[in-house]
């Protein structure tokens, strides 16, 4: 048998948990292995078996089952060494090759570049296939997994920007993969290693602070674990007491909450977590009245994950104290069998010692997988799949309840609306109201962990309304309910989508004062639409938004010009507050005209002046179109710094109490600046409003009009030259 100082490694871990004769079955994989990777090196120089012996130690720690361990030491033999599945099939039985050619086929996934850019119907491919792979046998999604996080581990050996291009994938996938598993020791691993690659000066500089205080928090660590042991102790439950500080990647999080709430590193107590395994669930629920007894709990910093588990099927007390006035801890209590599955995850249902029949029926915790490989089906395209997986899969989860006590997993941010297409399509069509908690609430409510949420659904609704589309109101949040909508309104008559659609974009670019005439080219581009029909059907079947249309059109000539431009790169503008350029000029001064006030993103002109540089115009103010010496007409452009510049919008609306206070809240909600308000006089029970506000651009306006536009009594808004 070959020597190798990781083989001893993975025979120490084995002897955890395989018979004698199951290691043997192990060992001839790898000695199968060794001799087909023999005289092959990694980028490292070292031997290419270190890789697979690696994926295989990692897999045994994880205690899988034989079959998988052998998987994970001959998972690159088909790619890199021609062997053939009938070879594998004869030496080590179907359910290895199985495994094996699983993970080949996951191994061919293409990976994104630098940049970031791949085409995205084969980035959808290729994450469906691995979807489909998992729910078929999620070992090989557990193999891929490790070997991943040795990859991660000798990333040096990569060039820097290959090293953030495997990194960035890692941290956008594979950790929220291992995540939502339950397997949290590969995941907080993967995220330490990413955070390593992607931020290295955040990822050195949290470390030595977490260094230069390891002494002081583990002598609060020793204290508080000690006083906790003796406590549980006095009450006479039979529980083990460990403490640990969080990994790096979750502090950088905690960090950044904590400076928005403009608290320091040495504010942030938390850091430290105490662990309590108990015999019994009752005993965990003992421990709880223990700690609460003792300390001062945090108010909503309490999680029952016993009684309502994840959808991974992870279950644990969670709680955080005060055991000194500003000094706080995590403490987590649960039996060493939810333990178990804590720190393995899905990856525990396949340990040797289980039942297999118990195995396959635990997958009934694994609904959303299911979920996925079949919403993958409905889906209209490579884009919705790809935000599906990223706004429904991945990110941190909200576990509410239907009125009957059934607890259904959503993203964080769901709302009812969400909620309602989670139950069932046309109970999302119906809606007309939801109850939160026996109260009625706006179906834009984000929902919080243990609502009790109760749908309200109506027989002769007529469907989804348009507005639940709009991001800006936040109906939906869920890649799924939007799925949904969109396909209700793709049922409706073409004719009626492309009169819907224009009426939409023709309001949203009155707005910026463009007429749709002068710009189909540039919306048929926009969309990638043969026809203009095409495009309005678009618009109309709620496929995307008129507002983003109408952003992008207003900025295709400034995007153009940007990126064709060769003259050298001028130095920044003054007097406009560095948002403007002249092109193929340095040191101009320019203005902003007060005539029209251009924001940035729309398409500007310069008029060279007497003495005063250049005035910069929005491109269809009447007063740059009358100018008749065109000499004086230059090229300008804005310059990726953003700073407010004013614009003055009417607003006409029903003359009321409170309108003008209800649209100065709009704009402070949005932080917009309002710098000068005139109401006129009402006429025939309408008023008009004009005013002028401070925007840092084009979208942040539009945004603002698009929300006065649903102010109560608001007829229409539009921004003057």
């Amino acid at each position: 048998m070959l020597a190798h100082p990781t083989l001893d490694a993975l025979c120490d871990v084995m002897d955890q948990y395989l018979a004698p004769a199951d290691q043997d079955l192990v060992l001839a994989a790898y000695e199968f292995a060794a001799i087909q990777h023999e005289g092959s090196f990694r980028r490292s120089g070292h031997p290419y078996i270190e890789h697979p012996l690696a994926a295989a130690v990692t897999c045994a720690e994880l205690q899988l089952d034989v079959p998988a361990v052998q998987a994970a030491l001959l998972h690159d033999v088909m790619e890199d060494c021609g062997v053939t599945r009938d070879q594998l099939v004869a030496e080590f039985g179907v359910d290895v090759a199985k495994l094996v050619e699983g993970a080949t086929k996951l191994a061919a996934l293409q990976l994104p570049n630098v940049e970031g850019s791949i085409d995205r119907g084969v980035q959808a491919e290729n994450l469906r296939r691995m979807f489909v792979a998992m729910a078929d046998d999620v070992r090989v999604v557990i193999v891929k997994l490790a070997d991943r996080l040795h990859n991660m581990r000798t990333l040096d050996a990569m060039k820097p920007e290959k090293q953030i291009e495997i990194a960035r994938e890692t941290m956008e996938i594979y950790a929220p993969l291992a995540a939502r598993l339950g397997i949290w020791q590969i995941r907080a691993q993967l995220e330490d290693l990413c955070f390593k690659y992607l931020d290295p000066n955040g990822y050195r500089e949290i470390s030595q602070l977490v260094a230069s205080r390891r002494e002081k928090r583990e002598g609060y660590l020793g204290d508080i674990r000690a006083k906790l042991e003796a406590a549980i102790d006095q009450a006479g439950i039979s529980a083990q007491v460990s403490g640990r500080v969080k990994h790096l990647y979750s502090i950088r999080e905690k960090i950044k909450k904590y400076e928005r709430q403009g608290k320091s590193f040495d504010d942030i107590y938390d850091l430290l977590a105490l662990r309590v395994l108990t015999e019994t669930t009752s005993d965990c629920y003992s421990v709880l009245g223990v700690v609460h007894g003792m300390w001062r709990p945090l108010p909503g910093e309490f999680d029952d994950y016993i009684a309502s588990p994840r959808p991974s099927g992870y279950q644990s007390l969670h709680t955080t104290a005060y055991w000194q006035d500003s000094y706080a801890v995590e403490v987590q209590i649960r039996t060493h069998e939810m333990d178990r599955e804590a720190e393995y995850g899905v990856a525990s249902h396949w340990a040797y010692k289980e039942n297999r029949h118990n195995a396959i029926n635990d997958r009934e915790r694994m609904t959303w997988l299911r979920q996925i490989v079949e919403w993958q089906g409905e889906q209209g395209g490579a884009e919705e799949f790809i935000e599906t997986l990223r706004s429904d899969v991945f990110p941190d989860q909200v576990f509410v309840h239907t009125p009957k006590g059934e607890i259904l997993a959503l993203s964080a941010g769901a709302t009812p609306l969400d909620f309602a297409f989670r139950i069932h399509t046309d109970v999302g069509y119906q809606c007309v109201g939801a109850k939160v908690n026996g109260r009625l609430s706006r179906l834009t409510t984000p929902l919080q962990n243990g609502d009790v949420v109760e749908i309200v659904t109506s027989r002769t609704a007529r469907g989804p309304s348009r507005d639940w589309l709009n991001p800006v109101l936040g109906f939906v949040t869920t890649n799924h309910a939007r799925t949904k909508i969109r396909q209700w309104f793709n049922r409706q008559a073409r004719t009626e989508n492309i009169a819907r659609g224009r009426d939409e974009l023709e309001r949203e670019l009155r707005r910026l004062s463009l007429k749709l005439p002068n710009v189909e080219q540039e919306v048929m581009d926009a969309v990638r639409a043969k026809t203009m029909e095409d495009a309005l059907a678009l618009i109309g079947a709620g496929d995307i938004t008129a507002h983003a249309i109408a952003l992008k059109v207003a900025s295709a000539d400034d995007e153009v010009e940007t990126a064709t431009a060769t003259e050298p790169a001028p130095s920044p503008s003054r007097e406009a507050g560095d948002a403007v350029q002249v092109v193929g000029a340095r040191n101009m001064l320019t203005r902003l005209a007060p005539c029209c006030t251009p924001q940035q993103g729309d398409t500007v002109t310069g008029f060279i002046t007497r003495g005063r540089g250049v005035t910069v115009h929005r491109s269809e103010c009447p007063n740059i179109l009358s100018v008749t010496d065109v000499e004086r007409i230059v090229p300008v452009r804005w310059t990726p710094f953003q700073k407010a510049t004013e614009a003055r919008l009417k607003i006409v609306g029903w003359d009321r109490v409170g309108l003008a206070r209800d649209v100065a809240g709009v704009c402070a909600d949005e932080n917009v600046n309002m710098v000068s308000f005139v109401t006129g006089e009402p006429t025939d029970g309408a008023v008009t409003l004009t005013f002028t506000v401070e925007a840092s651009g084009l979208a942040q306006l539009q945004r603002v009009m698009s929300k006065l536009d649903g102010v109560h009594g608001v007829m229409g808004v539009e921004r003057e030259h």
